[in-house]
């Protein structure tokens, strides 16, 4: 039994002063329901992405969800988290349940408010998502791990400042037709490439413009089994799709290479039974734009220590031979840690449906690949999407 995305509500991404956590997972979790024509008390299951870490006083936030609708009360609820991947790790857990046959409505929501806590606290929330033991000292929190992987990667392969502004400058164009971003302006490349009072140098051979931004915001998306599905207005099934964990600490692992990243695509589009190729677009993880470069040798786009070349051959923009991050990415969009996997699939549905946002849409997609990570490539998840309906 497999399933299939039939609604979906994305709020703004940004500084939402005039929400809470509640509020923003109540905003959401209505409007999915009333996009897919699903009434409250056909849901079975409710799956919640929070990755939370501190930014949150109010934890144990599962059922906040049931506070969308009375009927919502007494439905299995489940918090999951997965650092970064926390998003996908709730979209894939709904997806299980119905293939397991024990649901056949799943409502899933994503949702993190960062904004609230101050600097130093945030920097030390998301370091959690590191190997402390290792990680735990690290100047500038984790946009020093990431600093610390560019300028790994500079050595082995190269300066490839010229490739990462190329990515932010892209990435920040392309958010520009996204309603949802956080940041809707075209900085262009000579901005992103140069050290500035605006664009100072965070963490090795990192600015600004190569690191995503702190932000709030919520999406949900209710998925529904296929028989279901069919009868619905609109259907994006699950082609294919992976979860693949690696480990946490970076000294076990090349950490250049993004293995758990590259097997978990391998799998998903073996799954799929295409190719690379074979994809309309693809949503990939850039926290930092160091990760999108390496993303690109990881899916298989190019060839390792070789990324830079599909960004300077125009391979992932908007009109490339595989549009990468049309939404502007995490580097435009925001990075609200729990939502942002399920915020990648709604707006991959929306692309496969035609109802991305005017400007953002591209030309008749057909599949549309997914990869968000959790870490530095420790949890991984690729999913592939396609119109049924």
């Amino acid at each position: 039994m497999s399933a299939a995305i039939v609604g979906w509500a994305h709020t703004p991404f940004g500084k939402q002063d005039a929400e809470t956590v509640e509020s923003l997972i109540v905003r959401v979790a209505t409007d999915a329901l009333v996009d897919a024509g699903i009434t409250a008390d056909q849901v079975d299951e409710i799956v919640l992405g929070h990755y939370n870490a501190g930014f949150s006083a109010q934890d144990f936030t599962a059922s906040l969800v049931l506070q969308a609708d009375p009927a919502l009360r007494f439905k299995p609820t489940t918090r999951v988290e997965n650092a970064c991947a926390t998003g996908s790790a709730a979209v894939h857990q709904g997806v299980r349940a119905i293939k397991a046959g024990a649901a056949k409505v799943v409502l899933v929501v994503g949702v993190e408010q960062m904004t609230k806590t101050p600097g130093p606290e945030i920097g030390k929330n998301l370091l959690k998502a590191s190997y402390l033991p290792e990680d735990g000292e690290t100047q500038g929190g984790f946009a020093g791990v990431f600093g610390k992987i560019a300028a790994a990667y500079f050595q082995r392969h190269g300066d490839q400042s010229d490739a990462l502004a190329m990515i932010a400058a892209k990435n920040h164009k392309n958010g520009v037709e996204n309603p949802y971003a956080q940041m809707r302006k075209d900085l262009g490349y000579a901005f992103c490439r140069e050290e500035s009072e605006k664009n100072p140098y965070v963490a090795g051979p990192l600015k600004r413009t190569d690191c995503s931004l702190v932000s709030d915001g919520a999406a949900a998306l209710v998925l529904a089994d296929e028989e279901t599905a069919l009868q619905m207005r609109r259907a994006v099934g699950f082609r294919g799709m992976a979860h693949v964990q690696d480990f946490l600490p970076m000294s076990k692992r090349d950490i250049l290479k993004f293995e758990g990243g590259a097997l978990a695509w391998q799998k998903a589009l073996a799954q799929a039974g295409v190719t690379l190729d074979d994809l309309s677009f693809v949503e990939t993880h850039d926290c930092f734009t160091i990760a999108e470069l390496i993303e690109y040798e990881a899916m298989g786009l190019t060839k390792e220590g070789d990324g830079a070349h599909a960004i300077k051959e125009g391979w992932t923009q908007k009109d490339g031979k595989l549009p990468v991050n049309a939404s502007g990415g995490l580097k435009a969009k925001g990075h609200p840690i729990g939502a942002t996997g399920v915020s990648m699939h709604v707006l991959s549905a929306m692309q496969l449906t035609g109802e991305a946002p005017e400007g953002m849409q591209l030309s008749e997609p057909r599949l549309g690949g997914i990869f968000n990570m959790g870490g530095a490539a420790v949890a991984n998840y690729v999913s592939v999407l396609e119109r049924i309906k």
